[in-house]
């Protein structure tokens, strides 16, 4: 078998006892073979290498230490596989707990069960454990950066400072003067990304095999990639770690609200994928009463709450950098771009700016953030509504109305979408609050919104869920979530998509002791290539109830050219559980080639319920993307050789990387070409020669297939180091 290589590099100065001083390195290698007896190879060949430990589960690999030159002989070995550039694994809880936790009859605090003996495994930037909230059920770790054992957060002076994986750790168990979901859970820290959030597949992996050695019943994982696909690396790990008996429970990133922006590990089928709805919130808009325009204002994270009751002018301040108009008791308005959110907002707080509006400098919506230095609300719009305000506020002299609106379980804009590729499954699985979400952060609190928010809830809930069931399977866990989620409703009254959702919005009390267990209850179909098909989905159903119940489907107004074949009810005994048959034939003759895939729901009822489960139908007019994530790097201590990797869910007939210059977009020369491509992982190695010049570029990766033809571009740079 053949393993990726991935590795990450981290220096400190340390003087070992016959060795000179030397800048010594701490790093992870995949290895392809045996890592035990690579292990030995390093312990005969190089014994000024420390092997801090061997990774044999879920990773074939082993971390070593030592200093610059032994570092490099040991990587001269044949075994030692590719490495990639490090990757950001992307990374009021006072209102979003108990918003979960309490229904209108009984308060949160009601529900018996706090995660009392369950483990959780957080994997991220580290936990503050000296946090007053955090350090009762703060128990260990492990350093998957420095290879240690203290999971601390990037501090001041070690580089970029990390708050996430505190924030997360909070959501799930804090147990202070804040209270997480289940504030007597057991909270172990994973650091797998460094200064930054910065971190590598291999140092996430790593950190999966290592909270499953250590007994972890929960795993957390805010982080994501832009990789669509099931089986693209730490997407198979999490299913790995899944069938070890590990419930993992993934972000399902910030990319929305497009389609197919799922990115692994999220990916993985047998994760619980989290997606980012709303808590209670009130929501701050501008009104034009003349024209009845509306423009929503989306709260930075970070930022002071939007508060303003009265309507004040808006102010132009172009891009935010140097000498401003005058913006005392005004708002400012800046365009994105150049300077940082927090660099933009400061300085217009410096002009006696009383709040920051940044609009966007593409098409769409963004999310941001800013830092807690900024003391003014800061929010983000698109273009189109930053450039209207310009337009028809700034230039005609005209103010703007400060309004709210009270929203609560509605979907956050930014919350990724699925399906995934290659399979076509159905993703988020579940979703739970991920807007103006506050937790704990080194040395205090603080708001943030995101998936990485929204995916401790649920691990948060799982510790509830497995206390009172401790013999459940990370299956049976998945299935009670699922089987009792809300689906929720558009503005009118239908049910939004489940590519856009999955099963709905937690209901904890429910999942807590669910009547009617249900697995396989997503209806993933696959891909239609026939013009006239049928096909079968398998769902099992239990009845967990003390007496019989009977069950039978239905389907109101299934889509043109579909067609549900549906079994006959039938009854449970107390206790029984039965697989059943779904089938529906798809005839592409008459479906809407309009629509991007055919999605829906299909109801289960028994006699007191209805459960709504999700399908999805991939056709031969779907458009998806055919090629993501190109990665190139200079080969590690090889100066004359470089490494390229991406991902093509159905393989090519051709790809061809060009090289554009990122200011000028003129084409300077094709990077490489390949012809009859497989599906899957896809890597390569190319000589200093054929990468040529160094430098900065926008590689623009050209991908045909079946007559289709799809591009997309990605920076990428030659040579060591930026000119």
């Amino acid at each position: 078998m053949r393993w990726l290589l991935f590795i990450w590099v981290l220096t400190m100065w340390l003087v070992p006892a016959v060795h000179a001083a030397t800048e010594e390195q701490s790093i992870i290698l995949e290895v392809e073979g045996n890592p035990h007896e690579f292990k030995q190879y390093i312990e005969r060949n190089h014994p000024f290498v420390e092997v801090v430990h061997v990774y044999d589960t879920l990773l074939q690999g082993v971390a070593i230490r030592g200093d610059d030159q032994d570092i490099e002989d040991v990587q001269q070995h044949p075994q030692v596989q590719y490495r990639f550039p490090v990757q950001t694994y992307e990374t009021n809880v006072n209102e979003s707990v108990p918003f979960l936790l309490e229904d209108r009859k009984e308060p949160f605090n009601d529900i018996p069960y706090t995660g009392k003996g369950v483990k959780v495994g957080v994997i991220d930037t580290g936990i503050d454990y000296s946090h007053p909230d955090l350090e009762k059920n703060f128990k260990g770790g492990y350093d998957l950066v420095d290879l240690d054992e203290d999971p601390m957060e990037t501090k001041e002076g070690q580089g970029e400072p990390t708050i996430h994986g505190t924030h997360v750790a909070g959501i799930i168990g804090a147990n202070g003067k804040m209270k997480g979901i289940a504030p007597d859970v057991e909270l172990y820290g994973y650091r797998a990304l460094g200064p930054g959030g910065v971190g590598s597949s291999v140092q996430v992996i790593a950190a999966i095999e290592q909270a499953v050695e250590d007994g972890m019943d929960i795993i957390n994982l805010s982080l994501g990639s832009s990789i669509n696909g099931p089986d693209w690396p730490t997407s198979m790990a999490v299913d790995q770690a899944t069938r070890l008996g590990v419930s993992m429970v993934i972000a399902n990133g910030n990319s929305g609200p497009d389609l197919w922006t799922v990115g692994s590990p999220a990916t993985s089928t047998k994760a619980i994928s989290v997606g980012a709805s709303t808590p209670p919130l009130r929501i701050p808009y501008f009104y034009e009463a003349l024209n009845k325009k509306t423009i929503p204002l989306m709260p930075m994270s970070g930022a002071k709450p939007w508060t303003l009751r009265q309507s004040l002018p808006l102010v132009h301040a172009g891009k935010g950098e140097g000498d401003l108009p005058d913006l005392y008791g005004k708002i400012a308005l800046i365009e994105r771009g150049g300077l940082t959110f927090t660099e933009k907002a400061l300085n217009a707080e410096r002009h006696g700016a009383k709040a920051v509006v940044i609009y966007n400098n593409e098409e769409g919506v963004f999310q941001g953030g800013v830092e807690p230095s900024v003391t003014v609300p800061v929010t983000s719009i698109s273009k189109e509504d930053g450039e209207w305000i310009k337009q028809h506020v700034i230039e005609q002299s005209t103010w703007l109305e400060t309004e709210y609106v009270s929203v609560v379980d509605t979907m956050a804009s930014f919350s990724s979408k699925g399906p995934v590729t290659w399979n076509w499954d159905i993703k988020p699985d579940i979703v739970a609050p991920g807007v103006a979400i506050t937790s704990t952060v080194p040395a205090g609190y603080q708001s943030l919104q995101g998936t990485s928010m929204a995916a401790p809830h649920i691990a948060g809930v799982l510790a509830l869920l497995k206390e009172a069931h401790p013999h459940w399977t990370p299956d049976m866990l998945k299935a009670a979530l699922l089987s009792t989620a809300k689906p929720l409703e558009d503005e009118e009254g239908k049910l939004i998509s489940p590519v856009v959702m999955g099963m709905g919005k937690v209901d904890v009390r429910a999942a807590l002791e669910p009547l009617t267990l249900i697995e396989q209850g997503r209806l993933t179909y696959g891909r239609f290539l026939k013009e006239r098909e049928t096909r079968q989905a398998h769902v099992s159903v239990q009845n967990r109830t003390d007496r019989p119940r009977t069950y039978y489907f239905s389907k109101k107004d299934a889509p043109k050219g579909v067609r549900f074949h549906f079994p006959a009810s039938f009854t449970l005994s107390p206790g029984e559980k039965r697989t059943v048959e779904v089938g529906v034939t798809v005839n592409q003759r008459l479906t809407s080639p309009a629509e991007p895939f055919i999605h829906g729901w299909v109801e289960l009822h028994d006699e007191a319920k209805t459960i709504h489960l999700p399908y999805l139908i991939v056709t031969k007019d779907t458009t998806f993307p055919h090629a993501m994530g190109l990665e190139f790097t200079i080969k590690p201590y090889k100066k004359t050789e470089y490494q390229y990797r991406m991902y093509l869910p159905i393989g090519a007939d051709q790809v061809t990387v060009e090289l554009y210059d990122p200011d000028s977009l003129r084409f300077v020369r094709t990077l490489f070409s390949r012809e009859e491509v497989k599906r899957g992982v896809v890597k390569g190695t190319l000589t200093e020669k054929m990468a040529g010049e160094e430098g900065v570029y926008l590689a623009v990766v050209s991908v045909s297939k079946d007559g289709v033809h799809q591009s997309y571009a990605s920076p990428i740079m030659i040579g060591e180091s930026y000119p």
